[in-house]
């Protein structure tokens, strides 16, 4: 069984070398994702706006995928200031409905651009 490049323009080209997302087992993984719009351009300001359009990538990519955010099974959030976890979770929630995927939310030193914020997704592929 291979691996399945996942690509969209409704969310921002990979900076490095990477994929967006590939496709394997059956599963979706999806790169973390940082609050840049699907132009390029960085989301400045608030963690929410910034957990905004990190979520909204997201989406977009397992849309892409044949997948949807209600078949996302593991979340690792990266976030450079902990205090800003509660925040977070309120727009978290507007994203993610129970059964909630398994999740881990870590404090990191920095994020790449100086962002607040960064997620990677694991999810079951399309139906």
């Amino acid at each position: 069984m291979g691996m399945e490049k996942v690509e969209t323009r409704r969310a921002p080209e990979a900076i490095g070398p990477y994929s967006q997302a590939v496709k394997a087992g059956g599963f979706v993984f999806v790169s973390g994702q940082i609050p840049l719009r699907p132009d390029g351009t960085l989301v400045e300001g608030s963690i929410e706006d910034q957990a905004r359009q990190v979520l909204e990538n997201v989406k977009a990519i397992l849309e892409a995928a044949g997948s949807g955010l209600d078949r996302v099974v593991q979340v690792t959030a990266y976030l450079s200031d902990i205090a800003d976890f509660q925040a977070f979770n309120r727009v978290y929630a507007e994203f993610f409905k129970e059964p909630y995927p398994a999740r881990a939310v870590v404090g990191v030193a920095a994020l790449p651009k100086g962002v607040r914020v960064e997620v990677a997704t694991v999810a079951m592929g399309g139906a």
